[in-house]
C-alpha cells in the first residue's frame, strides 16, 4: 500500500516521502481495517512533521506516517466487533497513520457517516467540529459570569468560520481578525453582520477598540502565536482570558512582557489532542453533535482542493497558499 511517511522531523516539503509499506496486519479483537479514501491537512499535522517547540526533534529508528483524521471504509472487522460491518463508510479519529491507504483502528474511533454525506465532508467531518466544542467550553470556563467581546484570530480559517456560525447562533458578540484586506472583504461577505478586521490595516488596533465597545476584548481566541500574542493581550480587558490554540504565526512573545500580574490576565492553552481525556459518554456527545452538522450544514465544512497521495507536495503548497480558503485533502482510491 501507499503511505507518506518521514524519519526525522524537519520541513514538510523536505522530509515527507511516498513509500510503499506492507498492509497492516488482520485487525485483532475491538479493532477494523479501514481503507481509507480521502484525510484532511491539518496545521497540527505538518506542525507534527515539523516538531512541536519544545519537544524533542530528531531522527526515528521506524518511520512514521502524519495524519489523525479521515475517511473511508470498513474492509474487515475483529473478533467483538459489532456495530460496523465490512464496506460501511466511515470516519475516524484519532487514528495515527490516516496519510495510508489503509490502517488499523480502535473500533470505538470509528464513526459511521451519515446516509448521503459527501466523501469530501465525511473527511472533515470529526476534527474542527470537536474543536470548535473545545473552544466554547474554553471561553465558557473562562467567562466565570463575565460576558464580554471575544476576538479571534484567523477568522477565514476553517476553524474560524466556524466560532463565526456559532456565535452568530448563540448570540455572542464576536470580532473576527485576519491577515488581509481581502480576506476581511471576503469573510464579511459570508458573515455581514460580525465586524472583521485586517491586521494590514494600520489602525487595526484601533478598531478591534471600536468594536469592542471602546474597552476591549473579554476573551481571544488565537490560532496564530508568536509575535502577534502581545498585541492581542494589549487588546484584552484588564482581567481578560487569551485563549492560544495554535501557532500559525511567526517569532515569539516573552511571557513577562504580557502584564499577566499587574492586569490580572489569564493565558490559557486548549488542544484538541486532549478530547480523548473525556469521558466514553461525552465524546459520544461531541461525535453526534459534529455528525450533525456535517448533516445539516455541509458548507461550513469548506473543501479547498483534492489531492492524490502521490501529489502531496502540491497539496502542501497549496495549503501554504495565501487567501486559502477551505482544507485541503489527499486522497486515494478505492481499491
Amino acid at each position: 500500500m501507499r503511505a507518506i511517511t518521514y524519519d526525522q522531523h524537519g520541513e514538510a516539503g523536505q522530509v515527507l516521502r511516498l513509500s510503499e509499506r506492507p498492509a497492516p496486519a488482520a485487525p485483532a479483537a475491538g479493532q477494523v481495517r479501514v481503507r481509507v479514501l480521502s484525510r484532511p491537512i491539518h496545521p497540527g499535522d505538518l506542525a507534527g512533521v515539523q516538531g512541536f517547540p519544545g519537544a524533542p526533534r530528531g531522527r526515528f529508528a521506524t518511520a512514521r506516517v502524519p495524519g489523525l483524521e479521515g475517511m473511508g471504509v470498513v474492509e474487515t472487522v475483529g473478533e467483538g466487533v459489532r456495530e460496523l460491518l465490512p464496506g460501511q463508510r466511515v470516519a475516524f479519529f484519532p487514528v495515527p497513520g490516516a496519510w495510508s491507504e489503509l490502517l488499523t483502528a480502535p473500533a470505538e474511533l470509528v464513526v459511521p457517516l451519515p446516509e448521503g454525506l459527501g466523501d469530501e465532508t465525511a473527511a472533515l467531518m470529526l476534527v474542527n467540529p470537536l474543536t470548535l466544542l473545545t473552544l466554547l467550553r474554553a471561553v465558557e470556563d473562562a467567562q466565570r459570569g463575565q460576558a464580554g467581546p471575544l476576538l479571534q484570530t484567523a477568522a477565514g480559517s476553517s476553524v474560524g468560520k466556524l466560532v463565526s456560525a456559532a456565535a452568530l447562533k448563540h448570540g455572542i458578540p464576536l470580532v473576527n481578525l485576519v491577515r488581509s484586506t481581502s480576506g476581511a472583504q471576503t469573510l464579511r461577505q459570508r458573515f455581514p453582520t460580525l465586524p472583521t478586521i485586517s491586521t494590514a490595516d494600520a489602525d487595526w488596533r484601533t478598531q478591534v477598540r471600536d468594536a469592542t465597545g471602546g474597552r476591549g476584548a473579554q476573551f481571544v481566541l488565537d490560532a496564530v502565536g508568536g509575535s502577534l500574542t502581545g498585541e492581542l493581550a494589549g487588546l484584552l480587558v484588564d482581567g481578560g482570558t487569551l485563549i492560544t490554540y495554535g501557532q500559525l504565526g511567526s517569532g515569539s512573545t516573552p511571557l513577562e512582557s504580557l502584564g499577566l500580574t499587574p492586569r490580572a490576565l489569564t493565558v490559557r492553552g486548549v488542544s484538541i489532542g486532549r478530547w480523548m481525556t473525556r469521558t466514553p459518554e461525552e465524546r459520544a456527545e461531541d461525535v453526534a453533535f459534529a455528525a450533525r452538522l456535517a448533516a445539516t450544514a455541509p458548507e461550513l465544512l469548506e473543501v479547498a482542493a483534492a489531492y492524490d497521495l502521490a501529489d502531496f507536495a502540491q497539496a502542501i503548497d497549496h495549503v501554504r497558499r495565501p487567501g486559502r480558503s477551505g482544507t485541503v485533502l489527499l486522497t486515494s482510491p478505492a481499491s
